[in-house]
């Protein structure tokens, strides 16, 4: 495939991509994952890291991302720390592509690491209820309504609308744990059966355990470099053909549906953009903090009709061999969760379109070509924002 229409004035390539050691890691720190993932990513680049002029990342640091920055040795003249949860990912590397095109970086590390897991078995870090209480929140933070209480909520409102069954939420979870199987870095690859998933212990109605992420240590990179350093990659690289963001809501009072999230416009413009549809996508690495949140954005990018969510994940659809294979590493519901795991979900889709997922869980087309097209999106809050990125094979 060559690039699709030039994304502004320059072309955009993702370089390198790679994780940091994931799942349980008790030992290190988050600016050591994140120094991790970034050598590894540049290594599978081929570049030297002085081409890097552009930095983003979130999350971690007093003034992120000056503070990782630092910490990486790196001076760049272009920053972003963006930070709308899980799509945090996809909206940066929104924002990278469009510098690079302009001219403003050449070369856009985004790089991630999070040590949920092991500070919580530490006791370094507790849970808690709420992201905050000031502003908007303030009216919902004293009846205790959690953050998996607002998706719960809305999944029963898809359910009590479209006949959306529990079934049908939980064969998400079966399907991501079997693309999981076949992927080592996964941190629960056992199977799972439908039974399962709906007799284990509640978490918040409709949610039982396993229809929630895992909780991970982890982090990853990816590397976003301009058209004139595609000749001194190591490996071909696959294009960003387009991309779009949107914003919803922060109160549940002011989401206008709870059965549409804001991927329905990010996804529109980032098919749009890249003068594609979801017809001709390949593979989709989707968030799923929930199972809900796969079904329910499956169709706001337009895979399938708006209700028909249940139905279409049924059959082994989401499967590495399935009809449209979604989450092909195992996804958040079984092969890591860190936190804003939105940039995983390119680290995979770059993986994918290279292939480079390994013999068992390699996504091929009818015949056995690789795929061409792949989409990733990603959710931050309580569906609160959306950003989606569509990538392909060079």
């Amino acid at each position: 495939m060559t690039p699709g229409p030039r994304y502004g004035n320059r072309k955009v390539a993702v370089a390198g991509v790679a994780l940091s050691d994931c799942g349980r890691v008790d030992e290190a720190t988050p600016y050591a994952l994140h120094a991790q993932a970034a050598r590894r990513a540049l290594a599978d680049s081929g570049l030297d890291r002085s081409v890097i002029d552009g930095f983003a990342s979130a999350g971690l640091g007093t003034l992120a991302p000056v503070e990782v920055a630092e910490y990486l040795g790196l001076r760049p003249t272009w920053v972003d720390s963006t930070s709308v949860g899980g799509s945090t990912w996809e909206v940066l590397a929104a924002h990278a592509a469009d510098a690079i095109a302009a001219g403003h970086a050449n070369a856009v590390l985004l790089v991630y690491g999070s040590t949920a897991r092991a500070d919580i078995k530490a006791g370094r870090r507790t849970s808690n209820l709420s992201f905050g209480a000031r502003g908007p929140l303030q009216f919902e933070v004293p009846y205790g309504h959690s953050l998996i209480a607002k998706y719960a909520m809305a999944a029963r409102r898809h359910m009590h609308q479209y006949g959306t069954t529990l079934e049908q939420l939980a064969q998400v979870a079966v399907q991501a744990r079997a693309n999981a199987a076949a992927n080592p870095d996964a941190m629960y690859r056992d199977p799972i059966t439908v039974d399962e998933v709906l007799s284990g212990p509640v978490i918040a109605d409709p949610f039982t355990k396993l229809h929630c992420c895992i909780r991970s240590d982890g982090g990853c990179a990816v590397l976003l470099v301009a058209e004139d350093y595609v000749q001194d990659l190591a490996k071909p690289p696959v294009w960003v053909l387009g991309s779009g963001t949107s914003v919803s809501h922060t109160t549940m009072s002011e989401w206008d549906d709870f059965t549409v999230s804001p991927a329905a416009v990010s996804g529109r413009l980032a098919f749009e953009r890249a003068g594609v549809r979801p017809s001709e996508i390949d593979l989709a690495e989707i968030y799923d903090a929930f199972t809900y949140m796969t079904l329910v954005t499956l169709e706001d990018l337009g895979f399938c009709a708006k209700g028909e969510g249940g139905a279409f994940v049924e059959k082994g659809r989401l499967l590495r061999d399935g009809e449209l294979p979604v989450n092909t590493d195992g996804g958040g519901l079984a092969a890591c969760h860190p936190g804003m795991r939105g940039l995983f979900l390119l680290v995979e889709a770059v993986r994918q379109l290279r292939g480079e997922a390994g013999p068992d869980r390699q996504v091929r087309k009818p015949g056995g070509a690789l795929p061409q097209l792949a989409v990733a999106s990603g959710t931050g809050g309580w569906f609160c924002s959306s950003g989606t990125v569509v990538l392909g094979r060079g």
